[in-house]
């Protein structure tokens, strides 16, 4: 049995039973061993989580390196938003391990924090490059705006698009409030 086996099955077990309802008894059930076998290839259910985490993380940096940014700068900000509300609509137990903290006690490891940090890095590379300076409190409330509309798809929609279908308008808005230039399409009247 391999790790990446293993960690298969625990995506299995969250996506049936929730992130925090994972169980090594149900793992191991999925991949035809008993729990404490598991130990062999992780020390504990919170090594399981680190190991997901970083997966999760890996996965969506590599989606965001693939992304090609186009030239205006409020298309940036959307394709930036966009590839992670889709990313983290796809998947609620992925969402919840990455961006909420649903697991007592859990705290990732270093080594499966980089991706997050990567992506942090691959965001702030994005967004000097359509303004120049890059401040940590823009970068937060881009964040903000997009934890608290996929939280809400998620709390109130689950599946729908009722908030989802906001986020060019809360692009708009944030890129308002950076200063970005309104490109000539959206002056005249076609803002979403």
């Amino acid at each position: 049995m391999t790790r990446a086996a293993i960690l298969d099955a625990a995506w299995e077990v969250a996506r049936a039973d929730g992130i925090a309802g994972l169980t090594l008894r149900a793992v191991a059930d999925r991949v035809g061993m008993r729990a404490p076998s598991l130990y062999s290839h992780f020390a504990s259910k919170l090594d399981i989580y680190d190991a997901m985490f970083g997966q999760a993380w890996q996965a969506y940096d590599e989606e965001l390196a693939a992304l090609e940014l186009p030239d205006e700068p409020r298309e940036v900000l959307r394709a930036l938003a966009r590839t992670f509300v889709d990313f983290a609509l796809a998947d609620l137990p992925r969402y919840q391990l990455m961006d909420q903290r649903v697991i007592a006690d859990f705290t990732p490891s270093p080594e499966n924090y980089a991706p997050a940090v990567r992506v942090l890095e691959r965001f702030r590379s994005a967004y000097a490059r359509i303004v120049g300076e890059v401040r940590d409190d823009d970068v937060d409330l881009f964040i903000v705006m997009l934890s608290g509309l996929i939280g809400t798809q998620w709390s109130n929609d689950p599946g729908g698009t009722r908030y989802v279908r906001q986020v060019d308008r809360l692009v708009d808005m944030l890129a308002d409030e950076f200063g970005l230039p309104v490109p000539a399409r959206l002056s005249q009247g076609e803002r979403s």
